[in-house]
């Protein structure tokens, strides 16, 4: 079995834009197979996630004990998707939340008969808990922790009720829960009422109350106010990590020929996605590259008293925009759907960041897979020297 207890993964939030990630891992899976590792021998032993990649994360580690089997497993969810799996694309769920969800918005002080109970969010997504039940297999996460084919999972979620931000972490490995600068932590046992609150987009889909430390909280997106998005993987000991991102770290910059037009609020909502889910990654992997570049100019007995630890870093994020592809695939989505996108502006290109987090149709999940797939094996040869030395200090039972 390898020794991956000190190699981390961090995949980021994105709604549909993780499909990304599972055809990053799908490339990973092979180029470790042809440099002659054991297929079933999962690489991460610390794996964490936000949002959407919080679900792909869980699902990765309920499977731990057989990594091929695992990915083969997420891409099978990923290359089929209907965004009925999701959320309501019917007319009826569509008017339910989102028609009257814009309604209240609009006229709220008109329908003083709906403010008794308001519509949580533009979308139900409840179809999304059934396809997490049936997905996942908790049972088997506890095994892999308990065999030593994960030390750890973390998800996070932020919390409405108190403002902070909340990181979940399962392991059976000594470690005390960490308290930062409205970032806090609590070992628990990773539940699908988890992952829908860690991928629960603000304002689309509806907040779901999680237990901490003995009282409940509503929580939505992990991904919001969450301003070290690595710190997880590093307090549960990886000293090594890769992170799977969603958008931006790569994307060429959008070269629009267009003259400038004032926003829509699909365009205003997509630039505040992308803040929430991209930036903050951004950042923190700025931060630690300066960290480690600190770290390399200390004398060896200064880094010997400090408490700060190099961390080896790979990064894989997309080299094409998302929301350009998620341009060509918006027809794909069920009419109601895009006729209640389409009064926001999220159907014109302009407005295709948005649409992007809520297409989990196959036409554009797949081409998000492809891409994972060929950026990756741009990256092989960075992807060969990451786990070289973790093949090196393996050991077999």
């Amino acid at each position: 079995m390898i020794n991956n207890s000190d190699t981390g993964l961090i995949m980021t939030g994105g709604g549909a834009r993780a499909a990304y990630q599972a055809g990053v891992l799908d490339e990973i899976s092979n180029i470790l197979r042809e440099e002659g590792w054991d297929p079933k021998d999962n690489p991460f032993g610390i794996i964490c996630g936000t949002s959407a990649g919080a679900i792909n994360a869980t699902a990765l580690a309920s499977r731990a004990d057989d990594f091929r089997e695992s990915v083969s497993t997420m891409l099978q969810v990923w290359e089929n998707f209907e965004v009925a799996q999701v959320y309501r694309a019917d007319s009826l769920g569509v008017i339910r939340s989102g028609a009257r969800w814009l309604s209240i918005m609009s006229f709220g002080w008109l329908l003083n008969k709906w403010r008794k109970a308001p519509p949580a969010s533009l979308l139900d997504n409840s179809p999304l808990e059934g396809l997490l039940t049936r997905m996942l297999d908790l049972n088997r996460l506890d095994q892999a922790l308990a065999n030593g084919s994960l030390r750890a999972l973390a998800v996070t979620a932020s919390s409405y009720t108190a403002g902070q931000h909340l990181t979940f972490y399962q392991t059976l490995a000594d470690i005390v829960p960490w308290v930062r600068s409205q970032r806090l932590s609590q070992r628990d046992f990773i539940t699908v009422q988890h992952l829908m609150a860690s991928a629960a987009i603000p304002f689309i889909f509806p907040s779901v109350p999680l237990n901490w430390g003995g009282r409940m909280e509503y929580c939505g997106d992990g991904s919001m106010r969450q301003l070290a998005p690595i710190s997880p993987a590093i307090h549960l000991g990886a000293k090594r990590v890769m992170i799977i991102g969603a958008g931006r770290l790569s994307e060429p910059p959008n070269q629009s020929t267009e003259h400038a037009q004032y926003p829509s609020l699909a365009q205003i909502a997509g630039h505040a996605m992308s803040s929430i889910f991209l930036d903050s990654l951004a950042v923190d992997i700025e931060r630690l590259m300066r960290i480690n570049k600190t770290i390399s100019m200390m004398p060896p007995e200064v880094q010997k008293a400090s408490s700060l630890i190099p961390v080896d870093i790979l990064v894989i994020a997309p080299t094409e925009r998302l929301d350009t592809i998620a341009s060509r695939h918006i027809q794909s989505l069920p009419l109601p759907v895009r006729t209640m996108l389409g009064g926001i502006g999220a159907t014109e290109a302009r407005g295709s960041a948005l649409a992007s987090y809520l297409l989990f149709e196959a036409s554009f999940t797949k081409e998000l897979i492809a891409l994972g797939r060929g950026d990756t094996q741009k990256k092989r040869q960075e992807v060969c020297d990451f786990f070289r030395k973790e093949k090196e200090n393996s050991w077999f039972i």
